[in-house]
């Protein structure tokens, strides 16, 4: 019999667990607990449940915890994470401590959904490797519990506050486990991080953003639209010439329509494409649409060849569209100086970057 892998399992599928086993309810909530408030990775680490009841629970569960190879730390308080899992393949993920700016009291871990990513973005490192396999809904939510214990050595009263699924791979591809992993995660036995703490970043899978909305109002969406024409937009993101812009915007009004609340649209701005022109067919495009424009300087990844526009530049395509009454905002620059782009530590540690 094939164990259930427990980090992955909702409070109520552990309660049913434990009732076809024998055990009782109580015993699953207690479990739930162990695993999800206090990221506990082993049978030994459970101090108030009998022996013989972990014992039974070991024959039908299984704990799937990661192996962290490698940590890189920023000046900016940003840390970067190697894990490998249990199959030896590695994923990253990155934690944004906003903590350490006044007033600001916020911890951002951006998790990989992915083992690689099939969307093949040409400014991404991860799509450089290509696509592996998906990630378990165990196995995501095992970066966030990871690196809590992880920090929470050294700060006992660390909490994340926020999740982006933004990290390596298409999240949209992976939606089911994604959704698992965010319930999980909501519920108040566990973490308690609430639905509009944590947004998923897709590259345009458009039925995947209909169904998001109704399977789920809460939470937020990130849409990677890096450009305002099908022809530039292809070279870019590949996923365009499968789902065009004109399918893409469509889905993210009805995303609206349903849903009542507003999409990031993220705009990676590079050394050729952040003239004025393209900011103005950009507004012409976000015009009526509810959304904010989240316009990110690319990282320099080795193999892409793409160069970050000067701050001048990143000023002019965030005026022009304030002119046009587009609500945008320059994300703010965290972990350059540990190579925190997408992929980037994984293909360093693997010896692909020269």
């Amino acid at each position: 019999m094939e164990k259930i892998e427990l980090r992955g399992c909702s409070e109520n599928e552990l309660i049913e667990i434990c009732q076809k086993i024998g055990l009782k309810r109580f015993r699953a909530i207690q479990l739930f607990q162990w695993v999800q408030q206090k990221a506990v990775r082993s049978w030994a680490d459970i101090k108030n449940i009998s022996k013989s009841d972990l014992e039974t629970l070991s024959n039908h569960l299984h704990f799937s915890v990661l192996n962290k190879v490698r940590e890189q730390r920023s000046k900016d308080g940003t840390r970067k994470y190697l894990f490998r899992l249990e199959d030896g393949e590695t994923i990253e993920c990155v934690l944004m401590d906003y903590a350490r700016l006044k007033a600001r009291d916020r911890h951002t871990i951006c998790v990989s959904t992915q083992v690689g990513c099939p969307v093949g973005c040409a400014f991404c490192a991860t799509g450089l490797e290509g696509f592996k396999r998906n990630l378990s809904a165990a196995e995501i939510i095992s970066q966030v519990l990871d690196i809590s214990q992880d920090i929470q050595q050294e700060d006992p009263d660390f909490q994340v506050t926020n999740i982006v699924f933004m990290g390596m791979g298409e999240p949209m591809l992976n939606y089911d486990q994604v959704l698992k992993s965010i319930r999980v995660l909501n519920q108040a036995q566990g973490l308690n991080i609430g639905m509009r703490r944590m947004t998923i970043s897709t590259s345009g899978v458009v039925p995947k953003i209909i169904q998001l909305a109704k399977d789920n109002s809460q939470v937020g969406l990130a849409v990677s639209l890096h450009a305002a024409d099908d022809s530039t937009r292809d070279k870019l993101i590949p996923m365009n010439r499968r789902y065009p812009l004109s399918e893409l915007m469509e889905a993210c009004r009805e995303y609206s329509r349903i849903t009542h609340r507003r999409i990031t649209f993220e705009v990676a701005l590079t050394a050729d494409n952040s003239k004025p022109a393209e900011a103005e067919a950009l507004a012409r495009l976000l015009k009526g649409q509810l959304g904010h424009v989240n316009l990110i300087p690319v990282n320099p990844v080795v193999g892409t060849g793409m160069e970050r526009p000067s701050q001048e530049k990143i000023v002019k395509f965030a005026q022009v569209l304030e002119d046009a009454g587009i609500s945008v905002s320059s994300r703010e620059e965290r972990g350059t100086d540990i190579d925190a782009a997408c992929g980037q530590l994984r293909r360093q540690w693997e010896g692909k970057l020269v």
